[in-house]
Protein backbone atom coordinates (compact mmCIF):
# COMPACT_ATOMS: atom_id res chain seq x y z
CA UNK A 1 0.00 0.00 0.00
CA UNK A 2 3.15 2.09 0.54
CA UNK A 3 2.89 3.57 -3.41
CA UNK A 4 -1.22 4.20 -3.21
CA UNK A 5 -1.56 7.75 -2.66
CA UNK A 6 -4.04 10.37 -2.61
CA UNK A 7 -3.57 13.49 -5.14
CA UNK A 8 -3.11 16.81 -4.38
CA UNK A 9 -2.43 20.04 -6.67
CA UNK A 10 -2.12 23.82 -5.80
CA UNK A 11 -1.89 24.63 -9.09
CA UNK A 12 -4.89 23.44 -10.98
CA UNK A 13 -6.12 25.84 -13.66
CA UNK A 14 -9.06 24.91 -16.22
CA UNK A 15 -9.38 25.83 -19.65
CA UNK A 16 -13.02 26.45 -20.80
CA UNK A 17 -11.96 24.83 -24.55
CA UNK A 18 -13.09 21.31 -25.31
CA UNK A 19 -10.28 19.49 -26.41
CA UNK A 20 -9.99 15.47 -27.89
CA UNK A 21 -6.77 15.01 -26.13
CA UNK A 22 -5.58 16.01 -22.29
CA UNK A 23 -2.02 17.61 -22.48
CA UNK A 24 0.23 16.17 -19.61
CA UNK A 25 3.35 18.95 -20.54
CA UNK A 26 3.25 22.33 -19.97
CA UNK A 27 3.99 23.22 -23.94
CA UNK A 28 0.40 24.93 -25.62
CA UNK A 29 -0.84 25.07 -29.65
CA UNK A 30 0.59 29.02 -29.81
CA UNK A 31 -2.54 29.59 -31.58
CA UNK A 32 -3.98 29.32 -28.33
CA UNK A 33 -2.28 31.37 -26.57
CA UNK A 34 -3.73 34.68 -27.05
CA UNK A 35 -7.06 32.97 -25.52
CA UNK A 36 -4.64 31.84 -22.64
CA UNK A 37 -3.11 35.09 -22.19
CA UNK A 38 -6.80 37.23 -22.14
CA UNK A 39 -8.02 35.14 -19.40
CA UNK A 40 -7.84 36.81 -15.89
CA UNK A 41 -5.60 36.01 -13.56
CA UNK A 42 -6.50 34.44 -10.58
CA UNK A 43 -6.63 38.11 -8.70
CA UNK A 44 -8.43 40.11 -11.52
CA UNK A 45 -11.25 36.87 -11.26
CA UNK A 46 -12.79 37.91 -8.45
CA UNK A 47 -13.86 41.17 -10.42
CA UNK A 48 -14.17 40.21 -13.84
CA UNK A 49 -17.52 38.63 -15.03
CA UNK A 50 -17.09 34.84 -16.01
CA UNK A 51 -17.43 34.10 -19.74
CA UNK A 52 -19.94 31.38 -21.19
CA UNK A 53 -18.05 27.87 -21.89
CA UNK A 54 -19.63 25.28 -23.74
CA UNK A 55 -18.31 22.79 -21.24
CA UNK A 56 -19.99 22.13 -17.84
CA UNK A 57 -18.73 24.31 -15.20
CA UNK A 58 -18.52 21.29 -12.92
CA UNK A 59 -17.06 19.09 -15.43
CA UNK A 60 -12.90 18.60 -15.31
CA UNK A 61 -13.05 15.91 -17.99
CA UNK A 62 -13.89 17.63 -21.00
CA UNK A 63 -11.54 20.88 -19.90
CA UNK A 64 -7.87 21.17 -20.56
CA UNK A 65 -6.34 20.71 -17.27
CA UNK A 66 -3.27 22.84 -17.59
CA UNK A 67 -0.29 22.71 -15.25
CA UNK A 68 2.39 24.79 -15.25
CA UNK A 69 4.63 22.17 -13.44
CA UNK A 70 4.52 18.66 -12.96
CA UNK A 71 1.52 17.89 -10.18
CA UNK A 72 3.20 17.97 -7.11
CA UNK A 73 1.95 17.20 -3.34
CA UNK A 74 1.09 19.47 -0.83
CA UNK A 75 3.48 20.66 1.61
CA UNK A 76 4.03 17.88 4.41
CA UNK A 77 1.54 15.55 2.74
CA UNK A 78 4.06 13.52 0.75
CA UNK A 79 2.50 11.28 -1.86
CA UNK A 80 -1.23 12.77 -1.39
CA UNK A 81 -2.58 14.52 -4.71
CA UNK A 82 -6.00 15.96 -4.82
CA UNK A 83 -8.00 19.12 -4.70
CA UNK A 84 -11.57 17.86 -3.74
CA UNK A 85 -13.47 19.17 -0.27
CA UNK A 86 -13.56 15.02 1.26
CA UNK A 87 -9.57 14.95 1.18
CA UNK A 88 -9.12 18.39 2.39
CA UNK A 89 -11.45 17.58 5.39
CA UNK A 90 -9.47 14.20 5.92
CA UNK A 91 -6.05 16.43 6.03
CA UNK A 92 -7.38 19.30 8.57
CA UNK A 93 -7.90 16.47 10.74
CA UNK A 94 -4.29 15.17 10.20
CA UNK A 95 -3.26 18.47 10.68
CA UNK A 96 -5.12 18.72 14.02
CA UNK A 97 -4.35 15.68 15.83
CA UNK A 98 -1.10 14.98 14.84
CA UNK A 99 1.22 17.18 16.72
CA UNK A 100 -0.47 15.83 20.00
CA UNK A 101 -0.07 11.99 21.42
CA UNK A 102 -3.58 10.50 20.84
CA UNK A 103 -4.29 7.36 19.15
CA UNK A 104 -5.93 7.80 15.73
CA UNK A 105 -8.24 5.06 14.07
CA UNK A 106 -8.47 5.20 10.59
CA UNK A 107 -11.24 3.94 9.32
CA UNK A 108 -11.74 3.50 5.39
CA UNK A 109 -12.26 0.70 2.63
CA UNK A 110 -9.24 -1.11 0.90
CA UNK A 111 -7.18 0.94 -1.44
CA UNK A 112 -8.48 4.42 0.17
CA UNK A 113 -4.37 5.49 1.19
CA UNK A 114 -5.14 4.91 4.67
CA UNK A 115 -1.18 4.01 5.28
CA UNK A 116 -0.30 7.14 3.62
CA UNK A 117 -2.53 9.24 5.97
CA UNK A 118 -0.58 7.70 8.62
CA UNK A 119 2.94 8.61 7.78
CA UNK A 120 1.75 12.19 7.32
CA UNK A 121 0.71 12.08 11.01
CA UNK A 122 3.83 10.99 11.89
CA UNK A 123 5.45 13.27 10.06
CA UNK A 124 3.67 16.20 11.38
CA UNK A 125 4.21 14.68 14.79
CA UNK A 126 6.34 15.74 17.20
CA UNK A 127 8.14 11.94 16.68
CA UNK A 128 8.75 13.12 13.09
CA UNK A 129 12.54 11.89 13.84
CA UNK A 130 11.81 8.58 15.48
CA UNK A 131 10.78 5.37 13.83
CA UNK A 132 7.73 5.01 12.15
CA UNK A 133 6.77 1.73 12.22
CA UNK A 134 4.09 -0.29 10.35
CA UNK A 135 2.83 -4.09 10.90
CA UNK A 136 0.00 -5.27 8.88
CA UNK A 137 -2.52 -7.65 11.34
CA UNK A 138 -4.02 -9.39 8.37
CA UNK A 139 -0.64 -10.68 6.41
CA UNK A 140 0.88 -12.44 9.14
CA UNK A 141 -0.50 -16.18 10.56
CA UNK A 142 -2.15 -15.19 14.06
CA UNK A 143 -0.02 -18.03 15.83
CA UNK A 144 2.70 -15.56 14.79
CA UNK A 145 1.37 -12.30 14.86
CA UNK A 146 2.10 -12.27 18.75
CA UNK A 147 5.99 -12.57 18.83
CA UNK A 148 5.91 -10.47 15.76
CA UNK A 149 4.00 -7.60 18.09
CA UNK A 150 5.72 -8.05 21.22
CA UNK A 151 9.08 -10.38 20.58
CA UNK A 152 10.08 -13.64 22.10
CA UNK A 153 12.82 -14.93 23.78
CA UNK A 154 15.10 -17.68 22.75
CA UNK A 155 13.15 -21.03 23.82
CA UNK A 156 9.90 -19.46 24.09
CA UNK A 157 8.23 -21.98 21.59
CA UNK A 158 9.76 -24.23 18.96
CA UNK A 159 11.46 -22.90 16.80
CA UNK A 160 12.57 -19.97 18.48
CA UNK A 161 16.34 -20.48 18.02
CA UNK A 162 17.17 -16.30 18.83
CA UNK A 163 15.81 -13.60 20.78
CA UNK A 164 13.21 -11.58 18.24
CA UNK A 165 12.34 -7.68 19.37
CA UNK A 166 9.08 -6.93 18.61
CA UNK A 167 7.44 -4.06 16.91
CA UNK A 168 6.39 -2.41 20.13
CA UNK A 169 9.79 -2.05 21.07
CA UNK A 170 11.12 -1.08 17.71
CA UNK A 171 8.45 1.92 17.70
CA UNK A 172 9.62 2.89 20.79
CA UNK A 173 9.59 6.84 20.92
CA UNK A 174 8.05 6.70 17.70
CA UNK A 175 4.87 5.72 15.46
CA UNK A 176 3.66 1.93 15.41
CA UNK A 177 0.95 1.71 12.96
CA UNK A 178 -0.86 -1.51 12.97
CA UNK A 179 -3.09 -1.49 9.27
CA UNK A 180 -6.14 -4.04 9.37
CA UNK A 181 -6.36 -4.12 13.20
CA UNK A 182 -9.89 -5.60 13.01
CA UNK A 183 -7.90 -8.86 12.42
CA UNK A 184 -5.68 -8.86 15.38
CA UNK A 185 -6.72 -12.20 16.99
CA UNK A 186 -9.75 -12.01 20.08
CA UNK A 187 -7.12 -13.75 22.76
CA UNK A 188 -4.56 -10.77 21.64
CA UNK A 189 -6.96 -8.02 22.27
CA UNK A 190 -6.63 -7.98 26.06
CA UNK A 191 -2.28 -7.00 25.74
CA UNK A 192 -3.07 -4.92 22.90
CA UNK A 193 -4.63 -2.89 25.60
CA UNK A 194 -2.33 -3.08 28.31
CA UNK A 195 -0.15 -1.49 26.31
CA UNK A 196 -2.42 1.52 25.20
CA UNK A 197 -3.48 1.80 28.69
CA UNK A 198 0.30 1.64 30.90
CA UNK A 199 2.92 1.17 28.22
CA UNK A 200 3.72 -1.80 29.64
CA UNK A 201 4.22 -5.08 28.26
CA UNK A 202 6.44 -8.65 27.92
CA UNK A 203 7.92 -10.71 25.41
CA UNK A 204 6.65 -13.99 24.89
CA UNK A 205 8.83 -16.64 27.19
CA UNK A 206 9.96 -13.55 29.71
CA UNK A 207 8.42 -12.58 32.95
CA UNK A 208 10.14 -8.97 32.62
CA UNK A 209 8.30 -6.06 31.85
CA UNK A 210 9.26 -3.45 29.79
CA UNK A 211 7.84 0.06 28.89
CA UNK A 212 7.24 1.97 25.84
CA UNK A 213 6.31 5.06 24.94
CA UNK A 214 4.72 4.94 20.93
CA UNK A 215 1.55 6.62 19.47
CA UNK A 216 -0.62 4.35 17.97
CA UNK A 217 -2.14 4.76 14.86
CA UNK A 218 -4.48 2.53 13.88
CA UNK A 219 -6.39 1.33 10.44
CA UNK A 220 -8.98 -1.00 9.11
CA UNK A 221 -11.92 -2.02 6.84
CA UNK A 222 -13.96 -3.83 8.58
CA UNK A 223 -17.17 -2.59 10.69
CA UNK A 224 -15.83 -2.91 14.29
CA UNK A 225 -19.18 -2.13 15.42
CA UNK A 226 -20.59 -4.69 14.20
CA UNK A 227 -17.91 -7.55 15.18
CA UNK A 228 -18.12 -6.22 18.49
CA UNK A 229 -21.81 -7.11 18.37
CA UNK A 230 -20.81 -10.77 17.04
CA UNK A 231 -17.86 -10.87 20.22
CA UNK A 232 -14.83 -10.71 17.30
CA UNK A 233 -13.70 -7.26 18.60
CA UNK A 234 -13.59 -5.98 22.22
CA UNK A 235 -15.06 -2.95 23.33
CA UNK A 236 -13.03 -1.49 25.46
CA UNK A 237 -10.07 -2.01 22.91
CA UNK A 238 -11.90 -0.29 20.44
CA UNK A 239 -12.96 2.56 22.50
CA UNK A 240 -9.14 3.31 23.37
CA UNK A 241 -8.35 2.47 19.50
CA UNK A 242 -11.22 5.20 18.71
CA UNK A 243 -10.12 7.98 20.72
CA UNK A 244 -10.03 10.05 17.14
CA UNK A 245 -11.49 8.26 14.50
CA UNK A 246 -10.97 9.93 10.84
CA UNK A 247 -12.65 8.58 7.63
CA UNK A 248 -10.92 7.90 4.53
CA UNK A 249 -13.31 8.69 1.26
CA UNK A 250 -13.77 6.22 -1.24
CA UNK A 251 -12.39 7.14 -4.95
CA UNK A 252 -16.26 7.75 -5.91
CA UNK A 253 -16.82 10.60 -3.21
CA UNK A 254 -14.04 12.98 -4.55
CA UNK A 255 -14.58 12.08 -8.28
CA UNK A 256 -12.78 15.68 -8.93
CA UNK A 257 -9.79 14.39 -7.92
CA UNK A 258 -9.79 11.14 -10.54
CA UNK A 259 -8.33 13.75 -13.32
CA UNK A 260 -5.49 14.46 -11.06
CA UNK A 261 -4.31 11.41 -9.63
CA UNK A 262 -4.60 9.51 -13.58
CA UNK A 263 -2.36 12.27 -14.59
CA UNK A 264 0.31 11.85 -11.20
CA UNK A 265 0.27 7.72 -11.91
CA UNK A 266 1.00 8.64 -15.95
CA UNK A 267 4.30 10.62 -14.94
CA UNK A 268 5.17 8.60 -12.18
CA UNK A 269 5.14 5.38 -14.27
CA UNK A 270 6.30 7.15 -17.51
CA UNK A 271 9.56 8.54 -15.65
CA UNK A 272 10.12 4.96 -14.16
CA UNK A 273 9.68 3.42 -17.74
CA UNK A 274 11.39 6.25 -19.51
CA UNK A 275 8.58 7.01 -21.73
CA UNK A 276 7.14 10.21 -22.75
CA UNK A 277 3.39 10.40 -22.19
CA UNK A 278 2.08 14.32 -23.18
CA UNK A 279 -1.86 13.58 -23.64
CA UNK A 280 -5.04 11.45 -22.00
CA UNK A 281 -7.85 10.88 -24.36
CA UNK A 282 -10.79 12.97 -23.03
CA UNK A 283 -13.09 10.26 -23.64
CA UNK A 284 -11.26 7.72 -21.33
CA UNK A 285 -10.93 10.33 -18.93
CA UNK A 286 -15.00 10.84 -19.18
CA UNK A 287 -15.11 6.83 -18.49
CA UNK A 288 -12.54 7.04 -15.62
CA UNK A 289 -14.47 9.70 -13.77
CA UNK A 290 -17.76 8.00 -14.04
CA UNK A 291 -16.63 4.62 -12.94
CA UNK A 292 -17.31 3.74 -9.06
CA UNK A 293 -13.77 2.58 -8.14
CA UNK A 294 -14.59 -0.50 -5.99
CA UNK A 295 -10.82 -1.01 -5.49
CA UNK A 296 -10.66 2.69 -4.64
CA UNK A 297 -6.95 4.82 -5.97
CA UNK A 298 -5.13 1.22 -5.83
CA UNK A 299 -7.59 0.25 -8.30
CA UNK A 300 -6.66 3.07 -10.22
CA UNK A 301 -3.12 3.08 -9.59
CA UNK A 302 -2.79 -0.34 -11.25
CA UNK A 303 -4.78 0.97 -14.82
CA UNK A 304 -2.60 3.64 -14.96
CA UNK A 305 0.31 1.81 -14.77
CA UNK A 306 -1.35 -1.18 -17.21
CA UNK A 307 -1.82 2.08 -19.35
CA UNK A 308 1.19 3.35 -19.34
CA UNK A 309 2.83 -0.40 -20.26
CA UNK A 310 1.14 -0.22 -23.35
CA UNK A 311 1.53 3.02 -24.45
CA UNK A 312 3.64 3.44 -27.88
CA UNK A 313 3.35 6.77 -28.41
CA UNK A 314 2.60 9.97 -26.44
CA UNK A 315 -0.91 9.47 -25.92
CA UNK A 316 -1.25 7.82 -23.27
CA UNK A 317 -3.37 4.16 -24.06
CA UNK A 318 -5.75 3.51 -21.34
CA UNK A 319 -7.36 0.04 -22.61
CA UNK A 320 -10.07 -0.99 -19.79
CA UNK A 321 -12.57 -3.68 -20.62
CA UNK A 322 -13.90 -3.15 -17.47
CA UNK A 323 -14.81 0.64 -18.62
CA UNK A 324 -15.49 0.34 -21.97
CA UNK A 325 -17.85 -3.00 -21.86
CA UNK A 326 -19.75 -0.75 -19.05
CA UNK A 327 -20.79 1.71 -22.48
CA UNK A 328 -22.17 5.48 -21.42
CA UNK A 329 -23.73 4.58 -18.57
CA UNK A 330 -21.46 4.46 -15.99
CA UNK A 331 -22.71 6.55 -13.38
CA UNK A 332 -21.58 6.82 -10.09
CA UNK A 333 -23.09 3.57 -8.89
CA UNK A 334 -24.83 2.65 -5.88
CA UNK A 335 -22.30 0.26 -3.56
CA UNK A 336 -24.26 -2.05 -1.39
CA UNK A 337 -22.32 -1.71 1.69
CA UNK A 338 -24.40 -3.82 3.61
CA UNK A 339 -22.44 -3.71 6.91
CA UNK A 340 -22.76 0.74 6.91
CA UNK A 341 -26.19 0.01 5.90
CA UNK A 342 -27.30 -2.27 8.92
CA UNK A 343 -25.28 -0.19 11.23
CA UNK A 344 -27.12 3.39 10.10
CA UNK A 345 -31.16 1.49 10.64
CA UNK A 346 -29.54 -0.41 14.02
CA UNK A 347 -28.14 3.37 15.38
CA UNK A 348 -31.49 5.35 13.94
CA UNK A 349 -33.70 2.98 15.74
CA UNK A 350 -31.41 3.85 18.88
CA UNK A 351 -32.23 7.25 18.36
CA UNK A 352 -35.36 7.25 17.56
CA UNK A 353 -35.43 7.87 13.45
CA UNK A 354 -33.23 11.44 15.16
CA UNK A 355 -30.49 12.55 12.28
CA UNK A 356 -29.09 15.74 13.45
CA UNK A 357 -28.50 17.33 17.30
CA UNK A 358 -25.97 16.68 19.97
CA UNK A 359 -27.66 12.78 20.26
CA UNK A 360 -28.90 12.02 16.54
CA UNK A 361 -27.33 9.54 14.81
CA UNK A 362 -24.83 11.92 13.15
CA UNK A 363 -23.19 12.75 15.77
CA UNK A 364 -22.83 8.91 17.32
CA UNK A 365 -21.31 8.09 13.94
CA UNK A 366 -18.87 10.79 13.77
CA UNK A 367 -20.55 12.51 10.69
CA UNK A 368 -21.94 15.42 9.18
CA UNK A 369 -25.69 15.75 8.89
CA UNK A 370 -26.00 16.48 5.34
CA UNK A 371 -22.95 13.66 5.15
CA UNK A 372 -25.14 11.23 6.57
CA UNK A 373 -28.25 12.04 5.14
CA UNK A 374 -26.78 11.87 1.31
CA UNK A 375 -25.68 7.93 2.84
CA UNK A 376 -29.02 7.52 3.77
CA UNK A 377 -30.56 8.66 0.53
CA UNK A 378 -28.27 6.46 -1.56
CA UNK A 379 -29.44 3.42 0.57
CA UNK A 380 -33.03 4.38 0.58
CA UNK A 381 -33.03 4.39 4.21
CA UNK A 382 -35.90 6.74 5.60
CA UNK A 383 -35.33 7.89 9.09
CA UNK A 384 -39.03 8.70 9.86
CA UNK A 385 -39.58 4.57 9.22
CA UNK A 386 -37.03 3.77 12.05
CA UNK A 387 -38.43 6.11 14.44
Amino acid sequence: MASTGFAFSDVHRRDSRSTSDLPLTQERDPSQRLVDDERPSCEESASVPARETTAPLSSTVNEDLRLGKEIGTVAGFEGIVGQSLALRQVLQLVETVARSDSTVLLLGETGTGKELVARAIHDRSRRKERTFVKLNCAAIPSGLLESELFGHERGAFTGAITQKIGRLELADQGTLFLDEVGDIPLELQPKLLRVLQDGEFERLGSTQTKKVDLRLVAATNRNLDQMIEGRQFRSDLYYRLSVFPIRIPPLRERTEDIPLLVRYFSQKYARRMEKRIENIPAAAMRKLTRWHWPGNVRELQNLVERAVIMTRFSTLAISAPELANSGGNLGPAKVNNFDEQDRIVRILKETKGRVGGPNGAAARMGLKRTTLLTRMNKMGIDPRKRS
